[in-house]
Order: C-alpha cells, then sequence, then structure tokens
C-alpha cells in the first residue's frame, strides 16, 4: 500500500531558498533509501517562504524506516535550526494509482483502468 506525505512549511522568505539548497545532502540520503520512490521539497513560486514537501513510500515498513533513519533526523534537525511559521504535513495512504490522461490523451477524474479491468 503506497503511502503519500505532503503539505507546506512556512519559513521567512529571506531564508527559505538557502535552507533548501542546503538541504540537498539530506534531501539524498532519503532518496537513496529502500521503499523510497520520491522526496521533493520545493519552494511554494506565489507563497514567499513556503516550503511544499511531497514524499511516496512503498508501504509502513519503507516509512518506518525513514522516520528512524538518519536521513529524516538529520533533515529534522537542519529545518529546526530556524524557525518555522505554520506548518501543516500529512499522510495518505492508497491501493489504486494511475495515469491521469487515457490512451487519447483525455484527462479522467475517475479510475478508469479499474473499470477496464487493468
Amino acid at each position: 500500500m503506497t503511502i503519500i506525505i505532503a503539505g507546506y512549511l512556512d519559513f521567512d522568505p529571506a531564508i527559505a531558498e538557502k535552507l533548501i539548497i542546503d538541504a540537498r545532502p539530506h534531501i539524498d540520503a532519503a532518496l537513496a533509501e529502500a521503499g523510497g520512490r520520491a522526496y521533493t521539497w520545493a519552494l511554494d513560486p506565489l507563497h514567499p517562504g513556503r516550503v511544499h514537501v511531497f514524499e511516496e513510500w512503498a508501504d509502513e515498513s519503507a516509512l518506518h524506516g525513514h522516520f528512524t533513519g538518519a536521513p529524516y533526523r538529520d533533515m529534522g534537525a537542519h529545518l529546526n535550526s530556524v524557525p518555522i511559521l505554520a506548518m501543516e504535513v500529512k499522510k495518505y495512504r492508497f491501493d489504486v494509482a494511475e495515469p491521469v490522461y487515457d490512451d487519447e490523451g483525455v484527462p479522467r477524474a475517475d479510475f478508469f483502468t479499474l473499470k477496464n479491468g487493468r
């Protein structure tokens, strides 16, 4: 069962970009962890100081491994080295993932591959 972590953290806009650039070693280490499929921290161009986080983990075991490992601990220490002004980060689990676009290139809101038995 795939787990997604998504949300944002707000920092002083004067330091947010450097904070994320300097986090590169922690991000790279997390990307190398078993069961990690995505680990992205990105500045929001429309909300100065806001950093979006997106992670994808293969399952609870992989996420647990991340939470108990050095990359998580080190990233947390890095982020907490400056004031976090606001934060909302949630985890989601799901059992179905499929393309947004069907075979004709049409974006679909329904889960069309389930209807086709794929």
